[in-house]
């Protein structure tokens, strides 16, 4: 039985939102740092890992989250939303590096540093968005 996002308290939203973005944002950090490791730069390891973390978070979040159906509107909406917060959670990585290394952070723990605000940074939007304007009315 599926269950309507009308349904669904902000609190279990959030709950869900929060799950599949761990799981998610693991296996986009998980790629990224393999990638960088097999000698892909770091921002391009980063772009590749972000597009499979994105697939399967909005799969999972139509779905279980906002119980609504993976649809072409939806997935327009939110590769639009995506596509923004990827610029800026890029960017965030990016921009973290220089001050990173300059507090004495360096390689994976710098990386992870850099990629776990950069994630939270693109998680609150993302929820944000997706709840009020792409997800309403489910």
């Amino acid at each position: 039985m599926e269950v309507q996002a009308s349904s669904t308290s902000l609190k279990t939203q959030l709950f869900r939102f929060i799950s599949v973005g761990v799981c998610t944002a693991a296996l986009d950090y998980s790629l990224t740092l393999l990638l960088t490791a097999l000698g892909l730069h770091r921002s391009a390891a980063k772009a590749l890992g972000w597009v499979a973390g994105t697939i399967a978070a909005y799969i999972a979040n139509a779905r279980w989250t906002f119980g609504a159906q993976v649809s072409g509107r939806t997935a327009g909406a939110v590769a639009a939303l995506y596509g923004s917060t990827f610029v800026v959670q890029n960017f965030l990585y990016w921009v973290l590096n220089a001050p990173l290394l300059s507090l004495g952070l360096d390689g994976v723990v710098k990386d992870t540093v850099a990629f776990v605000i950069a994630q939270a940074v693109a998680t609150v939007t993302n929820f944000v968005i997706q709840r009020i304007f792409i997800f309403k009315d489910k």
